[in-house]
């Protein structure tokens, strides 16, 4: 799988200025998968998190990302969508966009997925809040590809020049919850994400 040329070329002209500028450091690298489709999800501090999370493993990776249908207006939806984005429909069950990132990682894709659902802090007013879903581990187990824990530190504090740190584990363990039923599978998975993301966190 090969990224888009855009894609390309702002991972090559971001990248060096990332890692000079924010120190961007990476651990765990060796638990990506380097064939095949996998779902990674994250816990998500910053628009900017995909940065950081997807330049570790370029080029040999690139990532597939859900972006809030509210962005896709002209000219910022071709440029979603040369990066590597598809919509989603926050707040309700966007069926469509499910079934895209399954079909994504069947291809080979790394689709990724920030569990919580929206960034944890940004101002007052706020009308997501930050919680588990399960549309990442659906996602995974539907397709029948890897479920991918990692953490991301710093991107919420981008102005004060914070350092990055990016931690990938290890794939999560989903082969006993074949024969549950899928909601029941879906929130256990979950719940074995939410732990070993917030492990990774505890390491940065």
């Amino acid at each position: 799988m090969r990224p888009s040329p855009t894609y390309g070329l702002v991972a090559r002209i971001t990248g060096p200025l990332v890692r000079t500028l924010y120190r961007l450091r990476a651990e765990g690298i060796e638990n990506v998968p380097s064939e095949g489709g996998f779902v990674l999800a994250a816990n998500h501090n910053s628009n900017f998190d995909p940065w950081p999370l997807g330049l570790p493993i370029f080029p040999d990776r690139y990532l597939r990302f859900m972006a809030k249908s509210e962005l896709y207006w002209p000219p910022l939806n071709r440029l979603l969508k040369a990066g590597g984005a598809f919509p989603v429909r926050r707040g309700e069950a966007d069926t469509k966009a499910i079934e895209t990132a399954v079909e994504l990682a069947r291809e080979g894709h790394v689709v990724v997925m920030f569990p919580e659902g929206t960034r944890r802090k940004k101002g007052l007013r706020k009308k997501w809040r930050a919680k588990a879903h399960t549309g990442a581990a659906r996602i995974a187990l539907e397709a029948g590809v890897p479920l991918v824990p990692a953490a991301i530190k710093g991107t919420d504090r981008l102005a004060r020049l914070a350092p990055l740190r990016v931690a990938y584990g290890k794939p999560i363990s989903l082969d006993d919850l074949g024969d549950r039923p899928p909601a029941e599978a879906a929130r256990e998975a979950t719940d074995r994400l939410m732990d070993e993301i917030a492990r990774l966190e505890a390491t940065l």
